[in-house]
C-alpha cells in the first residue's frame, strides 16, 4: 500500500531508500530506465531547428558583401570574360564556406552551452535518490520536487509537504496553487486550481515539496504539446550590438553614396558606365566594414563557450561586457570561499566541551543527548551539509534508524524566528520533537531565563571565535494528541551547542588578492554568526578592519546610512536573502558595477538587480538561476574572479579588432577610389578586394580571438561601464592607421608608375604592400604593448600561421601565370617587392613605438 496525503513528508521514503519496499517509492531500476528512454525517448522540448547549416547559408546570402560580390562575379560572366567571373563565383564560393564554418563555431559553441545549462531532475533510480539530467527523465520515474525547481515533467504526487506550484506557464494566471497527493483518478488533468495531484513539465515550484510518478515525458507533455521550448538560448540585442550596428550602417551608407558618385563621375566623365560599376563594386566592398557583427557574434559566442571551459555559465552575451567592469563583488561564504563539505568539529553542553577529531568513533557519554537531539532535528535524507555532518556522527554514536521514528511533520525556518523543529512518532504513538537554529532562536524556543541566554552567548561567542559556524539545539515533548501549529508551543529543553567547521577553499586567498589588485572590492554576505563571518573573511583575506555589519542593524539603518556600511565595510552577517536586494541597490547607487551570488528563491531579486547576477550551479534553485546572468558550475569564488579576467580578455580583443577593421579598410576603399579621380589607372578591382577580405576574416576571427591576455589584464582598475566598445578614439585611430598605410600604398603605386613601369607592375607592387601593411596592422594591434621585440610570443602562432598562409596565397596569384593575367599581375623584381612590403611594414610599425605613449595604450586596451 503506498502511503498517500499531505501528512507523508518527502523526506521519509529518502531516509528509508533501498529499504522500503514499495515499488512506486523505490522507483525504477537502471535497466527499466533504459528501456523507458528507448521506448519515449528523451525527455527534450520541441527545438528550433532555424539554425541549421541551410538556414546559415540562407542568411548570408542576404549580406551586402556576399550580394556585391555575385553582382561583380555576374556582371563578368555577362560580358564574356569567363575566366574572371569564375574566378569571382569561386571566391564567393569560399565566402560563403568561411562564414558558414565560423557561424557553426558560434553554434557549437552555444550548443555545448545549452547542454552545460541543461536542468537537472531528483530521481530514484535502483531504490535510492540520485540526480540526473532532466533529458533522461522517464514515465515510471519517482521524482523528487523541492521550492524553486522546475518540474522536469508532468506526473502525479504521491506525496506532498505543503507543495504550491506557479502554473502560468500554462494558464496565464499568475496566483500560484496547492496541490495535494493522490492517484488523480476522479479527477481531469487540467492545470490550474488548488487541491489537484497533477503536476506539469516547465512549471515552477514555489513552496513546499514532494514526490511525482512521471506520467509523460518531452513533446507528450502539455507543454511540449502546446509547442514551448524552455531550453532554447534567446539572441537578445546587447549595447554592444547596438553600437556596432550604428557603425556599420554609417559606413554603408557613406559606402552607398560614394559608391554612386563614383559610377555616375566614371560614366559621364570617362563614359565607361561598365568600368564604373565594376569599379563602384570594389569600393563599395572596400568601404563596407561587414566584419564588425559578424566578429561580436563569434567573440560573444567563443567567450561564452571560453568562460564555460572555466566553469562559468553564461546565460547572456550582455554579462560578457559587463563583466571587464566589475567593481564589487558581493558573495556568500559557504559553499563559494568555503567547500561546501560541513563537519562537525565541536560539541558545547555548556558543563563539558568536545574537540570532535574527524577520526574520532566513540562518542562520550556525557555528548551522546546533545548528538541524539541534533539527530532528531535533521532531515535524515538532506543533501544539506550540515545535516550530512550530524548524520555522519549519529551513525558514530550507535544506532539511529530512520525507520524506528518516522517524520511526521517538519517546522521550518521563518524570517521572524531562525529556527527549525520536526516531529516524530514510533509504533507506539509517541511524538518526540527537536529543533536546532540560531542560538537566539533557540533560546526563545525554549524559554530561557536572560542570565542563562547570556550564558549561551558566551559559549558561542567563543566558538564563533574559532571561525565555527554554531547552531544550537532543543529536544522538546508535547502533552497534545496531535501535534500543534507553532514550534512554541512544544515544550523544549536547551541540549546544546553544536560547532561546524567548512574549510576554506585553497584558491579563495589568491583570488581575493587578486581581485584587490584588479581594483575589485570582495564583500562576503552570509547568514552566520558575526564572529564566525569575520573568522573566515580573515582567513580569506577579505579587509575586516570596518568590522562587520548584521541584517538587524541593516533593518535599522535608513538608506542614506546603508549607502554608507555598504561601501565602508565588507563583512555582513546574519543576513536574510531579502536583505541582499537592498545592499544590491545601494552599492549600485554608489556607481558600482555589482556582481551578487546566490542560491535561493528569495535571493532572484538580488540577482536580477545586480549588473552581475551569478546563481550557483549545483545547489541553486531554478528560479535563481533563471534570474542571473551567469551560473557557476562548481560555485569556487576563483571562478568568479577567473569570470572577470576573462571578461577583460574579451573586451580587449573586441576593441582591438574593432580598431584594425576600421584601419584596413582605409587602404582598401582608398585604393579603389583615389586612383580613378586623380587620374590614374584603375588599382583595385572586386577580386583584389575579395583577396584582402580573404585574409580579414580569418584575422578578425581566428587570430584576434586566439590572441592571449595583456600581462596587466588584472593590474588595471576596472573600466567605466559607459566606455564604448569602439568610440571615437577607436575609430579615429584606426582611420589614422590605415590612412598612414593608403598613402605608402599610393605612394608606392605612383612612384613605379612614374619611373615608367608599367601598370601590372605598379598594380602588383601596391597589392604586395597593402598585404604586408594588413598583416603588420593585425600585429600591432593585437597588444596594448610594443610588439616589435616580441613578435614570437607565446600565443601568436595563429597569427602566424595565418600569415603564412595569407602570403602564399598572394605569391600565388602573382606567379602563377593564369591567376597573374586575371588579378592584372606580373612578377616584380626583388627590390620592388621589398621595398614595397618595407616600406607598408615599417609605416604600420610605427604606431607600434606610439603605444609606448600612456594614452595611446589607454586608446587601445
Amino acid at each position: 500500500m503506498v502511503p498517500k496525503g499531505d501528512e507523508v513528508n518527502i523526506l521519509e521514503p529518502i531516509a528509508r531508500s533501498a529499504r522500503i519496499s514499495s515499488p512506486q517509492y523505490a522507483g525504477l531500476t537502471s535497466a527499466e530506465a533504459k528501456r523507458q528512454l528507448e521506448t519515449y525517448g528523451p525527455n527534450t522540448m520541441p527545438e528550433d531547428a532555424g539554425r541549421s547549416i541551410l538556414g546559415i547559408a540562407r542568411e548570408i546570402l542576404t549580406e551586402p558583401m556576399l550580394l556585391l560580390l555575385l553582382v561583380a562575379a555576374t556582371l563578368y560572366l555577362l560580358i564574356g570574360d569567363l575566366a574572371e567571373g569564375l574566378l569571382l563565383a569561386g571566391f564567393a564560393v569560399l565566402t560563403i564556406g568561411l562564414v558558414i564554418y565560423q557561424h557553426q563555431r558560434s553554434e557549437n559553441a552555444l550548443a555545448a552551452l545549452r547542454k552545460l545549462g541543461a536542468p537537472l531532475a531528483r530521481v530514484f533510480r535502483d531504490g535510492k535518490a540520485c540526480t540526473v539530467s532532466a533529458h533522461l527523465v522517464v514515465p515510471g520515474d519517482l521524482m523528487v520536487l523541492d521550492e524553486g525547481e522546475r518540474v522536469p515533467a508532468d506526473g502525479v504526487l504521491i506525496s506532498n509537504a505543503g507543495l504550491v506550484v506557479d502554473e502560468s506557464l500554462l494558464t496565464g494566471e499568475s496566483v500560484p496553487v496547492r496541490k495535494r497527493a493522490g492517484d488523480g483518478g476522479e479527477l481531469a488533468a487540467v492545470p490550474g486550481g488548488d487541491d489537484q495531484p497533477f503536476i506539469y513539465s516547465g512549471t515552477l515550484v514555489v513552496k513546499g515539496h514532494g514526490a511525482a510518478t512521471v506520467s509523460d515525458t518531452g513533446p507528450r507533455t502539455r507543454a511540449g504539446r502546446i509547442g514551448v521550448s524552455l531550453a532554447s538560448i534567446v539572441v537578445e540585442r546587447t549595447r554592444l550590438q547596438t553600437s556596432v550596428n550604428r557603425i556599420v550602417r554609417l559606413f554603408g551608407g557613406m559606402a552607398v553614396v560614394v559608391c554612386c558618385a563614383l559610377i555616375v563621375f566614371y560614366g559621364v566623365y570617362r563614359e565607361d558606365w561598365l568600368q564604373g560599376v565594376l569599379s563602384g563594386i570594389a569600393l563599395a566592398m572596400g568601404m563596407l566594414p561587414e566584419e564588425f557583427p559578424v566578429v561580436l557574434t563569434i567573440f560573444l559566442a567563443i567567450g561564452a563557450w571560453r568562460l564555460a571551459r572555466i566553469k562559468v555559465l553564461a546565460r547572456r552575451p550582455a554579462v560578457i561586457e559587463t563583466l571587464g567592469a566589475a567593481t564589487v563583488l558581493c558573495v556568500d561564504k559557504t559553499g563559494t570561499l568555503t567547500e561546501n563539505r560541513m563537519r562537525i568539529r565541536f560539541l558545547d553542553t555548556l558543563t563539558d566541551q568536545l574537540e570532535v577529531e574527524s577520526d574520532l568513533r566513540d562518542i562520550p557519554r556525557a555528548f551522546l543527548p546533545l548528538v541524539d537531539a541534533a539527530w532528531l532535528a535533521t532531515g535524515h535524507a538532506s543533501i544539506d551539509p550540515m545535516d550530512q555532518a550530524v548524520a555522519g556522527l549519529a551513525s558514530r554514536a550507535g544506532e539511529h534508524d530512520p525507520t524506528d521514528w518516522p517524520m511526521v511533520r517538519e517546522y521550518g525556518l521563518k524570517p521572524e524566528l531562525l529556527a527549525m523543529s520536526i516531529a516524530w512518532k514510533n509504533d507506539a504513538g509517541n511524538f518526540a520533537v527537536a529543533c536546532k537554529g540560531s542560538p537566539e532562536a533557540i533560546v526563545d524556543l525554549c524559554h530561557l531565563k536572560d542570565e542563562e541566554a547570556a550564558r549561551i552567548m558566551v559559549h558561542v561567542q567563543a566558538m564563533a571565535e574559532k571561525g565555527l559556524r554554531v547552531l544550537c539545539v532543543g529536544i522538546g515533548t508535547t502533552a497534545l494528541d496531535e501535534l500543534p501549529e507553532s514550534q512554541h508551543d512544544f515544550d523544549f529543553t536547551f541540549a546544546g551547542l553544536v560547532g561546524f567547521e567548512d574549510p576554506l577553499r585553497s584558491s579563495v586567498p589568491a583570488a581575493v588578492c587578486e581581485a584587490f589588485r584588479a581594483g575589485v572590492s570582495v564583500k562576503m554576505i552570509t547568514g552566520d554568526y558575526p564572529a564566525t563571518a569575520l573568522a573566515i573573511a580573515r582567513a580569506a583575506g577579505i579587509d575586516t578592519r570596518d568590522g562587520v555589519v548584521t541584517g538587524d542593524e541593516l533593518e535599522r539603518a535608513d538608506d542614506a546610512e546603508v549607502e554608507r556600511l555598504v561601501v565602508c565595510v565588507n563583512v555582513f552577517a546574519r543576513i536574510m536573502p531579502e536583505q541582499k536586494l537592498r545592499i544590491v541597490e545601494a552599492l549600485k547607487r554608489q556607481g558600482e558595477i555589482v556582481a551578487m551570488t546566490g542560491d535561493g528563491v528569495n535571493d532572484a531579486p538580488a540577482l536580477k538587480a545586480a549588473d552581475i547576477g551569478i546563481a550557483m550551479g549545483k545547489r541553486g534553485t531554478d528560479v535563481a538561476r533563471e534570474a542571473a546572468g551567469i551560473v557557476l558550475l562548481d560555485e569556487d569564488f576563483g571562478r568568479i574572479v577567473g569570470a572577470v579576467k576573462m571578461g577583460r580578455h574579451i573586451f580587449d580583443n573586441l576593441r582591438k579588432v574593432m580598431i584594425y577593421i576600421s584601419a584596413i579598410h582605409v587602404p582598401i576603399a582608398g585604393l579603389a577610389l583615389l586612383p580613378l579621380i586623380s587620374g590614374m589607372p584603375p588599382l583595385f578591382f572586386p577580386a583584389h578586394v575579395v583577396v584582402i577580405e580573404m585574409i580579414i576574416d580569418p584575422m578578425c576571427s581566428i587570430v584576434f580571438e586566439h590572441t592571449p591576455a595583456e600581462g596587466d589584464v588584472m593590474d588595471r582598475r576596472p573600466r567605466p561601464v559607459d566606455d564604448p566598445l569602439a568610440g571615437p578614439p577607436q575609430i579615429l585611430f584606426g582611420l589614422l592607421q590605415g590612412a598612414v598605410l593608403l598613402i605608402v600604398c599610393l605612394a608606392v603605386y605612383k612612384g613605379l608608375l612614374l619611373q615608367e613601369a608599367t601598370v601590372e607592375a605598379a598594380r602588383t607592387a601596391a597589392f604586395i604592400a597593402v598585404t604586408a601593411g594588413n598583416l603588420s596592422l593585425a600585429l600591432v594591434n593585437s597588444s596594448r604593448e610594443t610588439i616589435v621585440l616580441r613578435p614570437f610570443e607565446r600565443g601568436r602562432m595563429a597569427f602566424w600561421l595565418a600569415s603564412a598562409i595569407a602570403a602564399s596565397v598572394v605569391a600565388i596569384c602573382i606567379l602563377q601565370s593564369n591567376l597573374a593575367e586575371l588579378f592584372g599581375f606580373t612578377s616584380p623584381t626583388i627590390v620592388q617587392a621589398v621595398l614595397a612590403a618595407g616600406a607598408a611594414v615599417s609605416a604600420v610599425l610605427m604606431f607600434d613605438l606610439l603605444k609606448l605613449l600612456p594614452a595611446v595604450r589607454r586608446i587601445i586596451g
